[in-house]
């Protein structure tokens, strides 16, 4: 009633102190959902900072002649001392950290197309970028065979250029301080853990037998075997002839796995492809979250869950990012795209944001790990690092830009110059013959057809969608340069001024493209309904894996050269291996064994001990073609393998000239069973079907 009197109610009694939380320290729960939510950065940068003191501790090693176990060994110990010196780091952030709920993030979730932009432009380059994507995606199929490369080319320069002005003008007209990087949940975080977990699981069961992995894992075999870095060839001989020029023994990968082969005692292909290639799978995933979530304006999670998903169902060309994943993760090449890619982008986006000096060791630390992986990283990364230093020039940032840059290239570059000047100039055979120009390497990278229609406007129309400020700027001089690369002339220009002719057409390495197609799903319409505006980019999203699932070779596909199994298996033909198997365990005669090519292949995988007469017909071009060495190999292969009926002369005279102790051909070869006999081989032998094989050593 209005007149009556108020009643007072007294207030309650405050709780005891011990009730409150203390200050600085948060719940268990809070602290649990903290420590989960910052699990997927932690395990990342920890994998780049131990990756890298053992690629440094790597190289050392040459130096003071060092076993691979005992730099395994010491590695180890640094590792843990690293580890308890951020424990202690942590622990002292942890004591000094103050109360107080946490700070929103400023709203940074605009695209580029954000504050200052000047929207009548924002059409024409969208549009330039849908007729680029569209014409691109269309070469090389027969709706596209009357275009000229020159249209996607053109079209795609104006995108790549727009799109930079765009976001460098809407960089300017922002005056306000830079936002604070997006934070993930814990329930964010946890899904990406589950998903990493869950793809690693998958690596074991999926088998891709590559004809580099006599080099990669026979590089491992070895020292696993013998406790040994292969100075020399190890392919061809025992550690004597010279080594391949065109692959100088900088990465350090290979011996990381036969290192951990000999000191846990297992066979080095198990060590690789059991223990190293799941949990490189789980940093690959784990990469392109970090990178997904950082760059994504809103709904990060599903732009991750496409981005995943392309990798799996877009596969099957032996160029294309999904082939590089899980089926070649195992190789440094593998890694390098997977992994550091998306995660350089994510250090540079977190430099330029921040300027800090933690972030720069982790761009330089990053920088080793690339060398550590693949030479390759010495012609990806300063295009990667081009891109990003003309994005921040552009605003006027050129000092961070410098910085940033000669950290990031400094080690690999260095790396490569140091050892061909030990060693001796990077040898090019077979370049040429490797070329592809700008209209090929997009189909065998970014691919034809709607897959490579979505490709394309994930390129050219991603800059426009990325978080503004450093995201989009980043995303921006990446389309920029990776345009200019796709006009006609300009990779054939830049592969005769640098001799890297063969690897240019891995240049659509520098983008991050899984993270740029999940952006695709980011798009926004303005829409009052936050339901309508998350409709869209559901629907964007279903239609772009309906289009993979479609049009696209998934890849666990035998098409992509991949076969699946019921348990976790070698990369390897299971007959072929089993063959090999039997090979080596027979009591031959001194010399090389020569058998067919696929299982020649696969014996160095097995053991080291099996010396071969042709491990791969690829590497003979840096033995030159012409030479006995080298015509003698190739001459015995196609006898073996059936492909050729050459005399006894010429079979008997290369088999003396090369030392062949063994011949071991399939029984149906009847032609080259008789020969061996001819020769002076007696039986040796007999292994019964499937692939029944007979081998046949020198008497006497």
């Amino acid at each position: 009633m209005p007149n009556a009197d108020p009643v007072a109610v007294a207030p309650p009694p405050p709780a005891p102190p011990s009730a409150a939380p203390a200050a600085g320290r948060p719940q268990p729960a809070r602290r649990l959902r903290s420590a989960l939510a910052a699990t997927p950065a932690v395990v990342t940068d920890a994998a780049v900072l131990g990756f890298a003191l053992w690629t440094v501790l790597y190289h050392v090693s040459f130096l003071f002649d060092l076993r691979p176990s005992v730099t395994f060994l010491g590695w180890l110990v640094g590792c843990v001392l690293l580890a308890g010196l951020a424990g202690v780091r942590a622990v002292r952030r942890s004591r000094t950290a103050t109360a107080g709920a946490p700070t929103a993030p400023a709203d940074d979730t605009a695209p580029a197309g954000g504050t200052g932009q000047p929207r009548r432009w924002l059409l024409p380059v969208v549009a330039a970028g849908v007729v680029a994507a569209g014409t691109a995606g269309l070469a090389g199929t027969p709706a596209g065979d009357v275009l000229s490369w020159w249209v996607p080319a053109a079209a795609g320069a104006a995108a790549g250029v727009g799109a930079m002005l765009l976001t460098r003008r809407a960089w300017r007209a922002d005056d306000a301080a830079p936002p604070a990087p997006p934070t993930p949940t814990a329930l964010q975080s946890g899904y990406a853990l589950l998903i990493s977990v869950g793809v690693a699981i998958s690596s074991l069961y999926l088998a891709r037998n590559t004809p580099d992995d006599v080099y990669y894992v026979g590089k491992t075999v070895w020292v696993a075997e013998r406790d040994l870095v292969p100075t020399n060839d190890f392919l061809f001989t025992e550690n004597v002839a010279p080594a391949m020029g065109s692959l100088p023994p900088t990465p350090s990968i290979e011996v990381f796995d036969g290192a951990l082969a000999h000191v846990l005692g297992i066979h080095g292909a198990s060590a690789t492809w059991y223990l190293a290639l799941p949990v490189m799978a789980v940093l690959a995933v784990l990469a392109l979250w970090r990178l997904t979530h950082r760059w994504a304006p809103r709904r990060p999670v599903l732009a991750f869950s496409v981005a995943v998903t392309y990798l799996y169902l877009v596969a099957g060309s032996d160029a294309a990012l999904g082939t590089f994943h899980l089926p070649r993760l195992y190789e440094g090449k593998g890694m390098f795209v997977s992994a550091v890619i998306p995660l350089m982008w994510l250090y540079l986006t977190e430099w330029f944001d921040t300027r800090s000096r933690r972030s720069l060791l982790l761009v330089f630390a990053l920088s080793v790990t690339a060398a550590g992986l693949t030479t390759t990283s010495a012609i990806i990364l300063p295009m990667l690092v081009g891109a990003a230093g003309l994005a921040m020039l552009l605003v006027g940032r050129w000092k961070d830009a410098v910085v940033g840059g000669l950290v990031a290239v400094a080690y690999p570059v260095g790396a490569i110059v140091v050892s061909r000047l030990v060693l001796g100039g990077m040898n090019a055979a077979g370049a040429d013959d490797a070329f592809f120009d700008a209209e090929y390497t997009y189909r065998r990278t970014l691919l034809v057809g709607i897959v490579g229609v979505i490709s394309g406007l994930a390129l050219w129309c991603g800059p426009l969608l990325a978080r503004r400020r450093t995201p989009a700027l980043l995303a921006a001089g990446a389309a920029l340069v990776m345009s200019v690369l796709l006009v006609p002339g300009v990779l054939e220009t830049l592969g005769a001024l640098t001799g890297i002719s063969v690897v240019l057409w891995r240049v659509p390495w520098l983008l991050a493209l899984p993270t740029l197609i999940g952006l695709l799903c980011t798009v926004s319409v303005p829409s009052p309904s936050r339901l309508l505006r998350g409709a869209v980019g559901g629907l964007v999203a279903a239609a772009m894996v309906t289009s993979f699932a479609v049009w696209a070779t998934p890849m666990w596909s035998p098409e992509s050269w991949v076969e699946t199994h019921t348990r976790p298996t070698w990369k390897l033909p299971q007959q072929r291996q089993k063959i090999a198997f039997w090979i080596a365990g027979q009591d031959r005669p001194d010399g090389l064994v020569l058998a067919p090519s696929t299982i020649m292949r696969t014996s160095l995988i097995v053991t080291s001990r099996v010396r071969v007469v042709l491990p791969r017909d690829f590497y003979l071009v840096e033995y030159d073609l012409n030479s006995d060495f080298a015509k003698d190999r190739l001459l015995l292969a196609h006898f073996a393998d059936g492909r050729e009926k050459p005399d006894r002369e010429q079979v008997g005279g290369a088999v003396e000239r090369l030392g062949v102790g063994t011949i071991c051909v399939y029984n149906g070869n009847r032609y080259a069973r008789d020969m061996a006999v001819e020769l002076g081989f007696e039986e040796l032998a007999t292994r019964p079907g499937p692939g029944a094989t007979t081998c046949y050593g020198r008497s006497g």
